[in-house]
C-alpha cells in the first residue's frame, strides 16, 4: 500500500542537472596558516585577559577589597575573552583565511565592547563593587 519515497526517481531533467553540476570540494587551510591567524589575533585576546587580570589585582588589593559582585564582574572580564576566542576559533577555522580573520576580528570587537562596559561600570558604580 505505501510506496518507498526514499528511492531516487530518475527523470531526464533531473539526471541532466546532476550530471552537469559537479561537486566542488574545498581544500582545508594549511595548519600553519590557521596557527598564524589564530596566533596573531590570540595575542590581542591575551592582552585583553592580561588587562582584566591586572585590573582585578589592583582592585582586590586596594584598601577596601572587593565584595562578591566585584569578584563576579572582574572574573567574568577575565573569562570572557577566552570564551569568545574559543567560539570564534571553533566557528572560523574551517573557513577561508579571510573569513577566519574576519570572524576573529569580530570576536575581538565584542571583547573590546565588553571590556569598555566593565570599565564604565567600575568607574560609575565602583563603590558598589568594593568592601568585602
Amino acid at each position: 500500500m505505501s510506496e518507498n519515497t526514499n528511492e531516487p526517481t530518475h527523470t531526464s531533467a533531473s539526471s541532466s542537472v546532476t550530471e552537469s553540476t559537479s561537486v566542488e570540494r574545498r581544500t582545508a587551510l594549511p595548519v600553519w596558516l590557521i596557527a598564524t591567524i589564530a596566533g596573531f589575533f590570540g595575542l590581542f585576546y591575551a592582552y585583553a585577559v592580561w588587562n582584566a587580570v591586572a585590573f582585578l589585582i589592583s582592585q582586590a588589593t586596594g584598601p577596601l577589597g572587593l565584595n562578591g559582585g566585584g569578584w563576579a564582574l572582574l572574573l567574568t572580564a577575565i573569562a570572557f575573552p577566552i570564551i569568545v576566542f574559543a567560539l570564534a576559533f571553533a566557528i572560523g577555522w574551517k573557513r577561508r583565511a579571510g573569513a577566519f580573520a574576519l570572524i576573529m576580528l569580530s570576536g575581538l570587537g565584542i571583547v573590546a565592547v565588553f571590556w569598555m562596559n566593565v570599565i564604565a561600570y567600575a568607574t560609575v558604580y565602583g563603590a558598589s563593587l568594593l568592601g568585602g
